[in-house]
């Protein structure tokens, strides 16, 4: 494998661990070994066991001989099987908006990496990943998949490591306290007690805890977590009194085959018994969120008349310190996580409390309310911080979706998903949005605004995947739908989905017609702003492929001038684009790098990879305009990188093909083939954040033509 440039890049998204991890040499150089000969290896055990930070443990040590990097795709929170593969793509480098199969995207874009992809939690959906194992397999020679499951996948060619509770001593001899198990207790035991120092004593009551635990890691986790309320002495007798009471937690945990699954078991309801009632109605009650969750979420759906308000902050810290959640600090603020076997064992409790079902209506109405926030305040000052709050609950975004479908409640879905529109069509995730809207249109055909903001948004999730076929004929069913409103508002948004679709057709004149009509037109409120600008977007790229700068810079500053107004980056962004290329058009290449610089800011701040990708090859364009011709084969080179990832360069598209070309077939006149390629790859291999730095910085050299080049 190419291991000169891993040196380079060390690709992945896996996380960066926070505690030592206690024993385990031996499985970890198993999993590597394996991982050497087979396509797929499946490291399996009981909840609890340790699988998962062995996986990633072993990934990270694996990750350098991968030249395309190690991948974590965490499937917990995933509730039906059907969007594995899109939960794959979100993981990886990978934006594709076509309308093709995901599993086939998924295909084509492994076909020629050396990646590992590492499946974390497939027990709930063994079938689909063993289909989707397979599929890619077969399609891609250089990828190998590390999954971590309670249950094997039974795919060909599989191998399989159980993983076993860590070695718990079996004499009390002084050695006894040097055991894996007894070794990660007293570690854990000071992370959470400050000071806590085992002496002479306390090491053979050590040793007889880890034994009552059997070593399972899960379970020391949490005994670690009360030593600084109690001593292991105490710990130990509240322990063997557990023993007695078992049977209450078969249902909440589900698992009995495994011989030391009592002492999971033993250590979750222990810890249970130990919280408050308050503790204990929380736990139960978070277990409706899926992946992570913030402060504000924990109190609007789970306080009520029993669990007051102004407890929760506490609750959760006291929740924190029994590492029954973990916290995460983020860049928007703190999270709170729960493991899997936990959850499990809190949704068991809600159920007995009969309180499931009214838990997931408040986590349902909670995120369908949050979803018409973030589109009210969308086309804002607040935009970023909204694409980050519901970037971060996209988990819990998609369990409510789920779970509206699931219960028929297509009025719910429609809702929720129409409002969520920006994030299907602004954030990338278009594919996901036509799986939603699709089903909850069907689902609910009743007329109505809810409806039609569905149309709307699965109309938008379409002409991004470029399906302009599906998205002409929702503008023209939206356009009837909304005939009756009293405001221009509607008709703005049918425009761009059939303006838009026809300018992606090809039919620029026709295109044109259509779209100069929204130059009369001003939306009254915020409802479908986005709409108008996108419209004005697609107007300034039609007038642009016609060869009409001068109408382009018209519009296109229109567009810009709005969004600078109400401070919004998105589609400022896409309206200083346009601006850069009409600039360029008209041979203004100062003021083309300009704009071309400001989008490429508000593309990256959004982590929008395609506008990343298209603004970086304007300036590339720019540079070879200006005379740059080492700067411009540079730009080329970061752009290729991010183009990479996204799977089509340069998506396919003749015109955007067709600069890239001239661009760099300039530059290699300028340059010569060997300095071409020479810096064409130092930007290739540059570090995405360095790049982008790079290609914001406003070149300090006056442009030169090296000697020798050809005339």
């Amino acid at each position: 494998m190419a291991d000169q440039v891993a040196e380079e890049r060390r690709l992945g998204n896996l996380p960066q661990e926070t505690s030592r991890l206690v024993g385990r040499q031996a499985e970890l150089a198993q999993v590597a070994r394996l991982c050497g000969r087979a396509r797929l290896v499946t490291v399996t055990g009981v909840g609890g066991v340790g699988k998962t930070r062995l996986a990633r443990q072993v990934a990270g040590r694996l990750q350098p001989r991968f030249a395309d990097g190690a991948w974590l795709v965490e499937l917990s929170p995933l509730r039906q099987g059907g969007l594995l593969p899109h939960i794959i793509a979100e993981a990886l480098p990978l934006v594709d908006q076509t309308a093709r199969p995901m599993i086939d995207v998924l295909a084509d874009y492994l076909a020629d990496r050396e990646l590992l992809l590492v499946l974390d939690t497939c027990e709930h959906l063994t079938d689909t990943c063993a289909l989707t194992v397979q599929a890619l397999a077969r399609a891609a020679p250089g990828l190998r998949i590390l999954a971590t499951s309670r249950r094997t996948l039974n795919v060909p060619g599989e191998e399989v490591l159980t993983v076993e509770p860590l070695p718990i001593p079996e004499t009390d001899d002084p050695a006894a306290a040097q055991a894996d198990a007894v070794v990660l207790l007293a570690e854990r035991a000071a992370e959470h007690a400050p000071g806590f120092k085992a002496t002479d004593a306390d090491r053979a009551e050590l040793v007889a805890l880890s034994r009552r635990l059997d070593g399972l890691p899960l379970a020391i986790e949490l005994a670690a977590a009360r030593l600084g309320e109690l001593s292991v002495r105490e710990l130990t007798v509240r322990l063997e009194d557990r023993f007695a009471v078992l049977g209450e937690t078969d249902e909440a945990v589900g698992e009995v085959r495994p011989p030391w699954h009592q002492a999971l078991r033993t250590a979750i309801g222990w810890s249970h018994q130990l919280c408050s009632p308050a503790e204990r109605l929380l736990w139960a009650r978070l277990s409706v969120f899926a992946g992570s969750f913030d402060a504000e979420s924990a109190r609007l759906v789970c306080a009520d008349a029993f669990l007051a308000t102004e407890r929760i902050t506490d609750l959760l810290a006291a929740l924190v310190d029994t590492s029954i959640l973990t916290w995460q600090p983020t860049g928007g603020g703190e999270r709170y996580r729960m493991l899997d076997t936990l959850r499990e064992y809190g949704t068991g409790w809600l159920r007995r409390l009969g309180e499931e079902e009214a838990l997931r209506h408040r986590h349902r109405d909670y995120y369908r309310t949050l979803a018409h926030r973030a589109d009210a305040a969308w086309i804002g000052p607040e935009q970023i911080a909204w694409y980050e709050r519901i970037t971060a609950e996209h988990a819990n975004l998609r369990a409510a979706l789920d779970f509206c479908l699931t219960e028929g409640d297509g009025h719910a879905a429609l809702d929720m998903g129409g409002a969520l529109w920006f994030f299907w069509f602004a954030c990338g995730f278009a594919r996901e949005g036509r799986h939603y809207l699709d089903r909850a249109l069907a689902l609910d055909p009743t007329p109505g605004p809810a409806r039609a903001s569905a149309m709307w948004a699965c109309g938008l999730a379409a002409i991004a995947q470029g399906d302009t076929e599906t998205s002409l004929h929702l503008g023209g069913v939206f356009r009837a739908a909304m005939a009756d409103e009293a405001d221009e508002t509607p008709p703005i948004a049918a425009i761009y989905l059939e303006g838009g679709s026809l300018a992606l057709r090809g039919q620029l004149p026709r295109a044109a017609e259509v779209l100069d009509a929204v130059l009369d037109l001003r939306p009254v409120d915020t409802r479908y702003l986005g709409g108008w600008l996108a419209a004005l977007a697609a107007q300034a790229f039609v007038h642009i492929r016609l060869g009409q700068y001068i109408e382009a810079a018209a519009v296109a500053e229109e567009m810009r001038v709005v969004c600078v107004q109400r401070d919004e980056t998105w589609a400022r962004a896409w309206g200083e684009y346009t601006c850069a290329l009409a600039a360029l058009g008209l041979g203004r290449t100062e003021e083309a790098a300009v704009h071309a610089r400001t989008a490429l800011e508000g593309k990256h701040r959004l982590h929008d990879s395609l506008g990343t990708a298209m603004a970086v090859d304007v300036l590339a364009s720019v540079a070879i305009a200006s005379g740059h011709a080492e700067r411009a084969a540079r730009l080329l080179g970061i752009a290729e990188h991010i183009w990479q990832t996204l799977g089509i360069p340069q998506l396919g598209s003749p015109d955007l093909l067709a600069a890239r070309t001239a661009c760099e077939t300039q530059a290699r006149r300028l340059l010569g083939d060997d300095a071409y390629q020479a810096a064409f790859h130092a930007g290739y291999h540059t570090e995405p954040d360095t790049g982008i730095t790079y290609a914001l910085t406003t070149p300090d050299t006056p442009p030169a033509v090296p000697h020798g080049v050809p005339g």
